[in-house]
């Protein structure tokens, strides 16, 4: 719309310019015929309005007698620096109290009562009133609407035929008029009424010395206002912040602080996806493109909403009554948005921008895992990539001037333990110049982490015989969950690896950890204990309960002497390992061999089962001969998952350890091969351990494990519980239904039930203190793994008690296990 035209009239125009505008002010009277809007003023009103209009022609603007403000049809005597307005009623009747005000108001000229708003301070419209422009106006029309609670619609307009400019404008209520019916009869969804048809405007005309002056004031509404605290949603109030907004983009550099605003501008929208992708990383959420308006002529995008990912919610679908494991649920309705509307310029500019979030957002160690950062990672890592070569060269350059033992650390801090030296040479040799090149790596580590930690151990010759490491990762792993240590040196089955053995143990994920690892060339008594004290050291003397190794008695000797007070437990993992050498030959004749064997170590937790499920393997396969399998048969209630139950093992079988672990570092353990290639490889896998754990916690934050049914125990195990857990838990949950309670003896505030699952024999035998609601299993899975088996579940069910107790929720097994 032209408005620099308004003040550039010519002398020679300025009479056919007045008759348009008494054609105006006839269009005033009757609106119908000039405007599309359904409602009319009364002709009252109308003749009202032309005999102010008519009077306005004057070369200078009229003075108005008197401005009051009235509520409830008493005179309100306001303090002059913010004077009340009333939303039904306004006189206007002197000029005197008018400008006993004494206040100034920009752009706004004549007679109008002050008032103050966030803002600062602005007239409220009256008949008379001028501005410098019809912009001007529909400010000030729309501040005054907002403070009184109601939005306001450009109407009718009447512009001039010579110049087109306007000559008269009228700014409405938004409930003006009433919407045609003939539009909603064949919608199916019709769009809420909001028309009401409020007779409240502010009617402008333009005066020949260039100013538009108010001819006609309407302010009695014939609804309701809205509160305000949601004023500023009200669309002409979004539509003033808009333009207000993209004032102060233009005057000022936005955007230097990362941080979208209403009305900052972009070259295209893919430039404002980015901006907006990059605030999201920093602040930890990810972006989805949501909504899109195309242009109907050229297919350019008119408007764009991006979207906080877990915005609205995920249909249902029928489909998902049969699927097993259905998606987790992602969206939980988040508002967060960024508005962009393409501007006459071709530019986009930032209509609205909601900043809160209805969830936790994602801690910035988790923010490459989002869905849109992923891009912006890859940029990142490739840019890194560049600059870690170059620190590469640098680094290499330091290590090589590195050639003694605490060249490169601190002089107090010496890794050879002297006091513990062997009395003889260790059992195997190591390659030339391969003590150099571990003493430099481990130099470099501990130059880079001082808190890194490692020990050497001498023989009788000085030369190296023992190495254990470990760093502060890896220490504060073992203080969260280092309950189950597993010592693992199946190394020693292939003769012609390196002697490499880690200490391991499982997360709350049930996700492989390790704790620390050594490199051994001496297999005595003595290098083991050696070995066992530096790890207590590291670890500040926190020992395990339960620590899991092979069948080997020198390495159950040096446990015995230095944690004697522990569980000790052979691992069942390891067996099976040695299992599956010993009877390769099986395999080839007989491929569903291995699945047996798989079954008997691990599928078994019941006495007897197991041993009807070993012979029945041994008969079938003809093994009752087998001299290897006979011997473990005799020592099965030391490996075997049916014996020991109630030693806690963190249900360390089914995480398989080491499954992929020896076969992913087996090619670096053999003897000819490169010892820092071995060690650079396992720091890789540390690194991917880590980052697997990252991705499970970022999943267990954003997703929620679906419920089998509104149950109120398992809305408080999976409130508690990781989802891994959470699993476990509802699978035993689920087994529970079909248990029954077969007798019951009361002894006491002690109770006794004999439980069974429907249709089998095997009776289990639950105990249920009523004093302190502890309950206890004969299968002893809670004691053995740490969470509550069906047969206690069922119990705790035939008791009433729907929330589990609190006693029965280990810690590291829940969402809080490293809080």
């Amino acid at each position: 719309m032209d408005r620099s035209g308004h003040g550039i009239l010519t002398h020679g125009k300025n009479s056919e310019f007045q008759n348009e505008l008494h054609e105006s002010n006839r269009a005033d009277v009757d609106m119908g015929e000039e405007c599309k809007s359904s409602e009319t003023s009364s002709p009252e009103k109308s003749r009202e309005a032309t005999e102010s209009e008519s009077d306005s022609w004057s070369g200078s603007a009229s003075l108005v007698e008197k401005s009051a403000v009235e509520i409830n049809g008493d005179e309100c005597q306001a303090p002059p620096e913010i004077p009340l307005v009333n939303k039904y009623e306004m006189n206007v009747d002197s000029e005197q109290e008018s400008q006993s005000l004494n206040t100034v108001s920009v752009d706004v000229l004549g007679p109008g009562v002050p008032v103050k708003d966030g803002k600062g301070l602005f007239m409220v419209p009256a008949v008379g009133m001028e501005f410098e422009s019809e912009e001007h106006a529909y400010k000030c029309y729309s501040r005054y609407a907002v403070m009184e609670g109601f939005s306001i619609r450009k109407d009718f307009v009447n512009k001039s035929r010579v110049t087109g400019a306007v000559v008269s404008r009228r700014f409405t209520c938004y409930r003006q008029g009433y919407r045609p019916s003939k539009h909603t009869m064949n919608t199916r969804k019709p769009r809420k009424e909001t028309r009401t048809g409020c007779l409240a405007h502010m009617t402008i005309a333009w005066q020949p010395y260039g100013k538009f002056r108010v001819t006609n004031f309407e302010n009695k509404h014939n609804h309701e206002f809205v509160n305000p605290s949601t004023a500023h949603l009200l669309p002409s109030q979004k539509r003033l912040a808009f333009a207000e907004a993209v004032e102060a983009d233009l005057a000022s550099s936005s955007g230097v602080d990362g941080v979208p605003k209403l009305g900052m501008g972009f070259e295209s929208e893919d430039h404002a996806y980015e901006f907006y992708n990059s605030y999201a990383g920093k602040v930890g959420f990810s972006v989805r493109k949501d909504y899109v308006n195309r242009s109907k002529i050229d297919g350019a995008v008119v408007s764009r909403r991006f979207t906080c990912f877990r915005e609205g919610f995920r249909q249902k679908d029928k489909r998902d009554l049969s699927i097993k494991r259905p998606r987790k649920e992602t969206r939980i309705g988040c508002l967060a948005q960024l508005v962009i509307s393409r501007q006459s310029d071709g530019s986009y500019r930032v209509t609205n921008f909601e900043e809160k979030h209805n969830h936790e957002l994602v801690a910035a160690c988790r923010i490459r895992m989002l869905r849109s950062q992923k891009q912006l990672v890859a940029a990142q890592i490739a840019e890194g990539n560049a600059i870690e070569g170059r620190k590469i060269q640098l680094k290499s350059a330091y290590e090589v001037s590195c050639n003694s033992i605490g060249d490169c650390v601190d002089r107090e801090y010496d890794p050879v333990d002297q006091r513990s030296k062997l009395i003889s040479k260790c059992t195997r040799e190591m390659r030339d110049g391969e003590a150099e090149k571990i003493q430099q790596y481990f130099q470099s580590k501990k130059v880079k982490n001082p808190s890194f930690f490692y020990a050497i151990q001498l023989d009788a010759d000085n030369q190296i015989a023992n190495i254990f490491w470990t760093d502060a990762k890896m220490v504060m792993d073992y203080s969260d969950f280092g309950d189950v240590l597993c010592f693992d040196t199946t190394y020693r089955i292939n003769e012609d690896c390196r002697l490499f053995s880690p200490f391991v143990g499982v997360n709350h994920h049930k996700q492989m950890v390790i704790f620390g690892a050594a490199l051994l060339y001496d297999e005595t008594v003595d290098s083991f204990k050696w070995l066992f004290q530096k790890f207590l050291e590291a670890m500040s003397g926190k020992k395990p309960k339960t620590i899991l190794t092979d069948q080997d008695e020198i390495v159950s000797e040096a446990i015995s002497s230095i944690l004697p007070d522990i569980n000790q437990r052979v691992c069942v993992w390891h067996v099976y390992q040695r299992a599956l050498k010993q009877l390769s030959h099986m395999f080839i004749g007989s491929p569903p061999f291995v699945n047996y064997l798989l079954s008997c170590f691990f599928d078994h937790e019941e006495e007897e089962d197991f041993i009807a499920s070993w012979n029945h393997m041994m008969d079938l396969h003809g093994l009752c001969d087998n001299e290897w399998l006979n011997k473990i048969f005799e020592t099965r209630e030391q490996w075997a998952i049916a014996y020991k139950r109630h030693i806690f093992c963190a249900d360390i079988k089914s995480v398989q350890l080491r499954g992929s672990f020896i076969l992913n570092l087996k090619k670096y353990l053999k003897s000819d091969s490169d010892v820092l290639s071995f060690l650079k490889q396992l720091g890789k896998m540390v690194n991917d351990w880590h980052y697997k754990e990252l991705e499970a916690n970022y999943d267990m934050s954003q997703n929620m494990p679906k419920l089998m049914g509104d149950v109120i125990l398992l809305k408080h195990a999976r409130d508690a519980y990781t989802p891994r857990i959470f699993e476990l838990f509802q699978q035993e949950y689920e087994t529970c239904l079909n248990i029954v309670v077969n007798q019951c003896i009361e002894n006491g505030s002690l109770l006794e039930y004999k439980v069974s699952i429907y249709g089998q024999p095997r009776e289990y035998t639950v105990s249920y203190n009523l004093s302190n609601n502890t309950v206890c299993c004969s299968c002893m899975k809670f004691e053995f793994i740490g969470v509550l088996c069906s047969h206690a579940l069922k119990v705790l069910d035939y008791s009433n008690i729907r929330l589990l107790p609190s006693q029965y929720i280990l810690k590291r097994w829940t969402r809080e296990a490293r809080v």
